[in-house]
């Protein structure tokens, strides 16, 4: 390698240099530059676009072309969902030995035809609501924000993009 395409690493914890990591040993630098907690309808996108349909938790590809795709799902989404007062599920709890929800006042999508057409939720075990309601629509507007941010970056400044679910 060139001096000019080396790169200095220097690893602090608690503002102290670590000296028992190597700057010389590292081989790779992982940034996280987005994140979604139970944004199903997000993991459910990644799922069919990315993962060919195979929900595993494993690492896949991602391309600046497939963020710019889910960017302008999510923008249509939001373009088309106007949120009015209704009751959203916030929760469950057991009563009885049976799961019942905990409903309260909040913001409900009017009409979520696209929503459900462009960006559906998903079910699943530690996936939250499947409603489309203000939770659902918080998530798309966090999705387009983080997206934004991320393509706003040139195009050198990130080598590879990954998805990966945890749950």
């Amino acid at each position: 390698m060139t001096e000019k395409e080396r790169h200095r690493v220097a690893v602090e914890q608690g503002g102290t240099h670590r000296a028992d990591i190597k700057p010389e040993r590292i081989t790779s630098i992982v940034e996280e530059v987005a994140y979604w907690r139970k944004a199903n309808a997000i993991h459910r996108w990644f799922v069919a676009h990315v993962q060919d349909g195979v929900d595993d938790g494993k690492h896949y590809p991602v391309s600046r072309g497939d963020l710019d795709e889910l960017l302008r799902t999510c923008k249509e989404v939001l373009a088309h969902s106007t949120l009015v007062p209704g009751q959203v599920t916030n929760g469950y709890t057991y009563e009885n030995g049976a799961e019942k929800p905990i409903v309260e006042n909040g913001r409900v999508i009017a009409d979520a035809t696209t929503a459900k057409r462009l960006l559906p939720t998903q079910a699943g075990f530690f996936f939250g609501s499947t409603d489309y309601d203000e939770y659902y629509f918080d998530d798309v507007a966090d999705t387009v924000r983080q997206l934004e941010a991320v393509l706003a970056e040139p195009d050198e400044a990130v080598i590879d993009f990954e998805y990966r679910a945890s749950w």
